[in-house]
């Protein structure tokens, strides 16, 4: 079983040129890979906020850290070994993710799920209309919710693997593992995303439309009540 990857990984040893010492040349090269950081995170988090806030924490410990390249890996591929650990600490401060519910009502079994917002996805399908495509199926509640079944490794594995494209081995490099080790994290996340989601994809949409636009009306009527619980 396998995913959709949402553009070909560079590799690990690709020819690099020095980073930027001046902190605003820094922050505009970190700025181009942005949004798909974002929602690297967005799959990794579930929640809009916490992947803006995984972000910027990715950012300021680039910048910080800036020292530490040795150039090894691409920019592209340190910053994402950068927001993966960043993504990895948030989870690691939250409570368990509740068992999947008797009726499968899966949704509301993550407390802190955000539906992406459509406006980031248009906002970006001009630039990359085939990675935006992919992108849709991979936000999609039901992959997100299943996602977040997963133990903080695997499903970092298998965004990185299925979801990503990258190698085994530079897969496995990121996260500071063993390939071996990586794959069979791997295996696990699959077998559990095969367990929680529709066999058929264009029943993602359908199990969970009346799900989100609750889920939806519920986080808009808290905003504008200022409800913060």
């Amino acid at each position: 079983m396998s995913f959709w990857a949402v553009g070909s990984h560079t590799g690990m040893i690709s020819p690099i040129e020095p980073l930027p010492t001046d902190e605003a040349a820094f922050t505009a090269l970190a700025e181009q890979h942005r949004r798909e950081l974002h929602l690297h995170c967005y799959r990794m988090l579930a929640s809009v906020q916490d992947a803006e806030d995984a972000v910027q924490e990715t950012f300021l410990r680039a910048w910080r850290s800036r020292e530490t390249f040795a150039g090894r890996s691409t920019f592209r591929a340190w910053l994402y070994r950068i927001a993966t650990n960043a993504a990895l600490d948030i989870i690691g401060r939250r409570p368990s993710v509740p068992s999947v519910t008797a009726d499968g009502n899966r949704a509301f079994e993550v407390p802190w799920l955000e539906p992406y917002p459509e406006s980031l996805l248009v906002a970006a399908a001009a630039e990359e209309p085939e990675a935006v495509a992919v992108s849709r199926e991979t936000i999609e509640l039901a992959f997100i919710v299943a996602v977040q079944q997963l133990p903080p490794q695997g499903r970092a594995a298998l965004l990185l693997r299925d979801v990503l494209g990258w190698s085994a081995v530079d897969s496995a490099t990121l996260l500071d593992v063993s390939v071996a080790a990586l794959n069979s994290s791997l295996q696990r996340a699959r077998a559990v995303l095969q367990e929680h989601l529709p066999p058929d994809r264009a029943a993602w949409s359908a199990e969970y439309e009346g799900q989100e636009r609750e889920l939806v009306e519920r986080y808009v009527d808290a905003h504008e009540n200022h409800d913060e619980e």
